[in-house]
């Protein structure tokens, strides 16, 4: 994951715009499958990340820009309203996707998060819940303590398996194991907490959640959602949207019936035009290729990061003090392509 995330005249727009509409409707889609039971699919998830500013690595609390540690359950729940709505307002997102780690869940800090979570089902927001691990020298991909992990998810799913609103992430980027001995945890987790529908799992993709088709294609997984990164920083050579759409492609594979991208950004505060003229900027035709691809294909998208403080990545900034607090777009065309991806 990315940790530093960062008028054309209004005929030449319409042009492109209708261009893209047309190349769209031309991607084909991967061959069907049978359902998977799921009540709500892939492209439901109309979504972003609400992140730390520590980029959600932290040997503490992580706490989503905005909030404070030191807040108490009424404070969190009063500004995550605030920017949850600011979320629905702004981008017509319906889906926020929070960190979580065992300092934030097994501490005094969760009787105040927990507010942040009921402030976004109580405006219908579906949210997805992931662990991320720590910094330093616990930023290796790998879970930093079995017995916290264990115990996290336990007070997570003891208090959210019957809220169908409510997701669970066992792990981000898990690319400190093979894709064999992530499949296997995810398998365990599955056993471990069995009150969890699993229409309510998002399994991460192995590696950096780079690629979802090794966990797409392990039957004792069948029933999750699976999640998808994907960043134009990755491939920073890659300029033409040809090259993109095959791109994303190849790290889907035949699973888009089940996949959710619930992170994907660019840069939102150079001044780049994502619904102009591709020119060799690579991004701008990651921007346009993924976003053509999430909406032809119906994955569900979860942009990184709707918010966060000091990231050029950022879709939102974050206004005002306590808990009156606003939230302005970054880049018009950024959201515009935001919401093409919901399928709007």
């Amino acid at each position: 994951m990315f940790q530093q995330r960062k008028m054309r005249l209004a005929c030449v727009g319409a042009a492109l715009m209708m261009a893209m509409l047309f190349i769209t409707q031309a991607i084909n889609m991967p061959t069907a499958h049978a359902s998977t039971g799921n009540v709500v699919t892939p492209d439901q998830f109309h979504g972003v990340n609400w992140a730390d500013p520590r980029d959600n690595f932290a040997n503490d609390a992580v706490v989503p820009s905005g909030l404070s540690a030191s807040d108490n359950y009424a404070v969190t729940y009063a500004k995550a309203r605030a920017i949850i709505k600011g979320f629905a307002t702004n981008l017509s997102a319906n889906t926020v996707r929070l960190p979580i780690n065992p300092y934030s869940v097994n501490g005094q800090f969760w009787n105040a998060y927990t507010g942040a979570i009921k402030a976004a089902t109580d405006q219908g927001f579906k949210v997805i819940l992931s662990y991320w691990e720590g910094t330093g020298s616990f930023q290796d991909g790998k879970i930093d303590d079995l017995t916290t992990f264990w115990q996290m998810w336990k007070t997570v799913t003891n208090k959210y398996h019957s809220n169908k609103l409510v997701y669970y992430e066992p792990m981000n980027e898990p690319h400190g194991y093979s894709d064999s001995e992530w499949t296997n945890i995810v398998v365990q987790w599955i056993n471990t907490y069995p009150l969890v529908s699993r229409s309510q799992i998002f399994v991460s993709g192995a590696g950096y959640n780079d690629h979802v088709t090794s966990v797409c294609a392990d039957s004792r997984l069948d029933g999750t959602f699976v999640s998808l990164h994907n960043y134009g920083f990755w491939n920073p050579n890659q300029i033409s949207y040809d090259a993109w759409i095959n791109d994303f492609k190849a790290r889907i594979g035949s699973c888009a019936y089940r996949t959710v991208v619930d992170e994907w950004g660019a840069p939102m505060t150079s001044g780049w035009d994502y619904n102009g003229p591709i020119n060799n900027n690579g991004y701008i035709a990651y921007v346009q290729a993924g976003t053509d691809l999430m909406r032809s294909w119906h994955l569900g998208s979860v942009y990184w990061p709707g918010l966060r403080n000091g990231d050029g990545y950022s879709m939102e900034t974050l206004n005002g003090s306590g808990t009156d607090l606003t939230l302005t777009n970054n880049n018009a065309s950024g959201v515009s392509r935001l919401k093409h991806s919901y399928g709007l």
